[in-house]
């Protein structure tokens, strides 16, 4: 072991994810660009994102210390729906899930110096029912859209909007768990789990 996973995000859904996995960790948040490539389909958008900042995060860890970079996006076809900048770019994405499907996909990435870094993406989809303008207003007078990928939250209010989803719940809160699992349980030197 390793002694504690550095995860590279600031998002207080992630720690709180990783938390539920058992394993040691602090955070050590990054800041890097986040705008989309030309072109960039929302796969790769992700697993570039998380890429960069696992490999970002890498100055500031410890000897043989791994680090976690991970990214969210929404996807209606290949529209890319990011965090909102306001409510009503909150409310124009929230207005174009109503009803429809849509794509979740997240980027993994464990960086360590000395080592290639490891990458994984993983995609779920999720079908919303039709928002009525009066939900749409109310969700939106709570702030919960704002800063959250596609607008909404999952693991929140907009729980009420999702009538089924195809694949990792996890995923659509922010960090798929199981293929994250999977990965730390396949690097040399895993972080420390904490033991109850």
């Amino acid at each position: 072991m390793s002694g504690a996973l550095l995860l590279a995000s600031a998002s207080p859904r992630r720690r709180e994810l990783l938390a539920q996995l058992g394993v040691s960790f602090r955070v050590a948040a990054v800041d890097i660009d986040e705008t989309p490539g030309p072109g960039e389909t929302p796969r790769d958008l992700v697993l570039r994102l998380a890429r960069d900042k696992a490999e970002s995060a890498v100055a500031n860890s410890e000897p043989g210390q791994w680090v976690l970079g991970a990214d969210t996006v929404v996807a209606v076809g290949k529209t890319i729906l990011g965090k909102p900048a306001d409510a009503a770019e909150a409310a124009a994405m929230l207005e174009c899930l109503s009803g429809r499907a849509h794509t979740v996909y997240s980027g993994l990435a464990l960086a360590r110096s000395g080592f290639a870094t490891r990458v994984d993406a993983v995609r779920t989809r999720v079908w919303m029912r039709d928002i009525a303008a009066d939900e749409l207003a109310a969700y939106l007078a709570t702030g919960e859209p704002l800063g959250k990928a596609g607008a909404y939250a999952i693991q929140g209010r907009a729980a009420a909007f999702v009538r089924f989803l195809a694949g990792s719940y996890s995923n659509v809160v922010g960090l798929p768990l199981c293929e994250l699992d999977a990965m730390l349980r396949e690097i040399p030197g895993p972080p420390e789990r904490v033991i109850d």
